[in-house]
């Protein structure tokens, strides 16, 4: 395994974050444990939740990732051993069951969810803390075309936010603050408030990042760069599109994408056709197509950690392998090529 430091936290963490959003949904609290088990012996030493999962997000699985992630850590005692992260839920209809979508990241928002996920993860403190989604209506899972919100007067303050995660990490249930699904304004206000008022400065942003979408690139990653903000790639395999299981409308049981069509964001027809020419190159250089995806991933300069995912130990064991996968000057060439026939197919 490999570490890189998470911003300017101090901490190194494992270039493969477990992410454990499938738990609950697609695997049970059996399945959960091996895993969890089999990537801290790999050397995996961050694991990534939110209030939000299991997914598909609904009243019935909320809370049930967090859950199983707690029951483990109180079985197995290695608490010591991991970098646990989690995040409090943006507000929206599709989630009123969650503080009936009104859910805002205000002080008694943030101490009510970070209470509640502390009681789920059996712990007293997590390690990193994270906004899921902005507050603001902004761009974020796939939105294109920016439109201000009709309620902006009503929303909180990013310094009020900020003083909130303040008194949660001296009361010593949080230690580090990040942001998930941001754009460079966001980041940016949220670095330039901390500063002046002496607040959390984030160390991280979990945003989408992979082959069918680099768009981070655009103005985030010299963020990243200059800030001093890591980022948290998740979605490395768009779904599991990446790996060419789809390809030729080949729906295997119980994937992702057979389960749940509607998730359609990296399915489009420019989508289809960048994966096919992905999957070609990796079968060019004699490469797992997954693993390639993700070794591309996992040698940004301004990523700490990629955050996989896995429904069996068959995928999970692939998808912390890739780290021994390396880019070579060529094959970076044709990634490139390809990138540049079909940009961002996927933002």
């Amino acid at each position: 395994m490999r570490y890189k430091m998470l911003g300017n936290s101090g901490i190194n963490v494992s270039i493969i974050c477990l992410g454990t959003m499938t738990y609950g949904e697609q695997n049970t609290e059996k399945e959960g444990h091996r895993q969890l088990d089999f990537a801290i012996d790999e050397g995996v030493n961050f694991i990534d939740s939110a209030e939000l999962y299991a997914i598909p997000p609904k009243v019935e699985t909320y809370g049930k990732t967090e859950s199983i992630i707690g029951s483990w850590l109180s079985m197995r005692g290695r608490r010591n051993e991991v970098i646990l992260a989690s995040k409090i839920a943006g507000g929206g209809e599709w989630v009123n069951h969650i503080r009936g979508g009104k859910t805002r990241f205000t002080e008694d928002y943030i101490t009510e969810a970070i209470s509640a996920s502390l009681k789920r993860l059996r712990t007293d403190y997590i390690d990193l803390y994270q906004l899921h989604w902005p507050e603001r209506n902004t761009n974020y899972f796939g939105k294109l075309g920016y439109e201000a919100g009709a309620k902006e007067a009503a929303l909180t303050p990013i310094a009020e936010t900020l003083r909130a995660l303040k008194k949660q990490v001296e009361a010593g249930k949080i230690r580090y603050v990040g942001l998930s699904n941001e754009t460079p304004w966001g980041i940016m206000q949220f670095l330039t408030l901390a500063k002046e008022y002496d607040l959390p400065v984030i160390v991280s942003v979990q945003n989408p990042y992979n082959l069918l979408n680099r768009s981070y690139e655009i103005g985030n990653a010299e963020i990243s760069h200059r800030e001093n903000v890591s980022l948290l790639a998740y979605s490395p395999l768009g779904f599991g599109v990446l790996s060419g299981k789809y390809l030729n409308n080949k729906k295997p049981a119980e994937a992702r994408i057979t389960k749940w069509p509607n998730y359609v964001r990296y399915s489009s027809e420019q989508g289809i056709a960048a994966t096919g020419s992905y999957v070609g190159l990796a079968m060019k250089y004699g490469l797992d197509p997954a693993q390639m995806a993700l070794a591309f991933v996992n040698a940004q300069s301004f990523v700490a950690s990629n955050i996989i995912g896995a429904t069996t130990m068959l995928q999970l064991e692939s998808n912390i392998a890739s780290v021994g996968i390396q880019i070579s000057r060529e094959l970076r060439s044709d990634i490139e090529k390809v990138h540049n026939k079909y940009p961002n197919p996927s933002p």
